[in-house]
């Protein structure tokens, strides 16, 4: 599973972080790595400082998986205050605005809801790391300049309404790459015509990994008091990442060919598909990519 050097050990996985609310994703992937002692770790999906919940901590052959996961769906819950309006769209700003919420229900919000399901197209907030000219936006924002900025499409594939008390709403929200919840809820917020922003976000799902499934700090931080075996058993291995495709297991001639940058021939496969290719030992090797000639090209190894 690992191996130690001056550098750290050389861990090859996945992790996955219940994100505490009140830190930045890198922050929580530093306190991860020095945890586990790894010597390379990366992240996918990152969080804003405000939001809580699910991030995948990858090490080793996982940083190089990571990107197979940055375009699948995510879920997310929110709850909104209704009737303000924050600089960031989140709690995280300033308000500089107010709205009227007289006369708004669960049924007005339920309608209105219902608008935003499907595919819709987003203004990506000031507050985000979007760059323009090698600037992220955020950085901009904070100097108080505004620049115009393109719609996106998203998909909102279901908005579940949870309740609503005191001018709060709460919401189970899943959605496409790239959606920007703080977006979204300003959206609503101004189809009701009172405004609204973030003031809890969390997200649950993301790809085919589920919020029960992960581990918080402090929980991994008991599991190394245990012994590092425990700590090690939550590692999930790097294939684990992409359950949706294909395995192809290879014998000890076309794992040494595949190795070394040569296309095999392997026959059953007549389209054009990345697979997960396993060598002589059945022992992850990377990602491959098979073409309309019944042969399978190296796309991403772990050499």
């Amino acid at each position: 599973m690992s191996k130690r050097n001056k550098k750290g050990r050389d861990i090859n996985g996945v992790v996955l972080l219940d994100k505490a609310s009140g830190g930045s994703s890198n922050h929580f992937l530093q306190q991860v790595k020095r945890l586990f002692d790894a010597s390379k770790a990366g992240h996918t999906g990152s969080l804003d400082p405000l939001a809580s919940g699910l991030l995948p901590i990858c090490f080793g052959q996982g940083t190089k998986v990571a990107q197979f996961l940055l375009n699948d769906d995510k879920r997310y819950s929110v709850c909104a205050k209704l009737g303000q309006i924050s600089n960031t769209g989140d709690s995280e700003g300033k308000v500089i605005n107010f709205g009227p919420t007289q006369g708004i229900d669960d049924n007005s919000i339920r309608n209105i809801l219902t608008n935003f399901i499907g595919n819709i197209n987003q203004v990506p907030p000031m507050y985000s790391a979007l760059k323009r000219n090698g600037i992220p936006l955020y950085k901009l924002a904070r100097k108080g300049i505004e620049i115009e900025r393109s719609p996106r499409p998203v998909i909102i594939h279901e908005i579940n309404f949870l309740g609503f008390d005191d001018k709060v709403v709460s919401l189970d929200i899943f959605c496409s790459k790239g959606t920007y919840i703080r977006t979204l809820v300003e959206d609503i917020g101004k189809s009701l015509g009172c405004g609204a922003h973030v003031v809890e976000l969390r997200r649950t799902g993301f790809a085919h990994f589920d919020l029960s499934e992960s581990k918080t700090y402090e929980q991994l931080s008991k599991l190394k008091e245990q012994n590092l075996e425990s700590l090690d058993s939550v590692i999930l291995g790097a294939d684990e990442m992409i359950p949706n495709l294909e395995s192809v297991y290879l014998d000890s001639e076309q794992t040494s060919d595949i190795r070394l940058g040569k296309k095999i021939e392997y026959l059953g496969f007549s389209s054009s598909q990345k697979l997960k290719l396993y060598d002589h030992n059945e022992q992850f090797i990377g990602i491959g990519e098979s073409n309309l000639m019944s042969e399978i090209l190296p796309k991403r190894l772990f050499v």
